[in-house]
């Protein structure tokens, strides 16, 4: 089994692709090992790397978020482990849905702003998100109010030095183009 690499534009966090499916549907976000605990082993045998401190999964890509050591000192129980699991056969998790996943947050938006809530929606789901996959990470709808659109960002994306410009200049720009209505994008945690 080969294991590719790519950088991400967050330097805390590095792309592993293991050329297969790691989640066939959605994508799970754990920030810690208290939320991977029962939900995937994968994740949790990643965040006993010392140094490990997120772990997200898209469709055919893990991303590991560290904090300490550099990339060459991690890389190697990283590849180590991601291998030893898939080589096993076990499934990525556990249960259906994650804890880790914020997909579980409330979506909040007034009903009469429905068809700019489905608008927004796509372009998102068109546009956004697979940019924002290509870098590792993954961005979802949370809401829209007084013409703010609230966003929840994830795996390289959070916490990434660049995601304010993401969120300011990218999206919300390409939001205003299409649906005049918004005024401005925000993310939330």
């Amino acid at each position: 089994m080969f294991i590719q690499t790519e950088a991400t534009p967050n330097p805390a966090t590095l792309k592993f692709l293991p050329g297969k499916v790691v989640m066939n549907e959605g994508t799970a976000d754990f920030r810690d090992p208290d939320t991977a605990a029962g939900s995937s082993a994968l994740a949790g045998r990643l965040f006993e790397v010392p140094g490990v401190t997120g772990v997200f999964f898209g469709y055919d890509f893990i991303t590991v978020t560290k904090d300490g050591p550099e990339w060459q000192h991690l890389k190697p129980a990283i590849l180590g482990t991601i291998m030893e699991h898939f080589m096993s056969g076990a499934p990525v998790m556990v249960t259906a849905t994650s804890e880790g996943d914020a997909e579980s947050g409330e979506e909040f938006y007034d009903k009469a702003d429905e068809e700019l809530v489905l608008t927004i929606k796509e372009l998102l789901d068109t546009r956004v998100r697979p940019a924002v996959a290509q870098d590792g990470g993954d961005i979802t709808f949370r809401g829209f109010e007084n013409g703010t659109v609230f966003l929840h960002m994830k795996g390289a994306c959070a916490g990434c030095p660049s995601s304010t410009a993401t969120l300011k200049h990218g999206i919300q720009n390409l939001l205003r183009h299409f649906v005049p209505e918004v005024q401005q994008v925000e993310q939330v945690m």
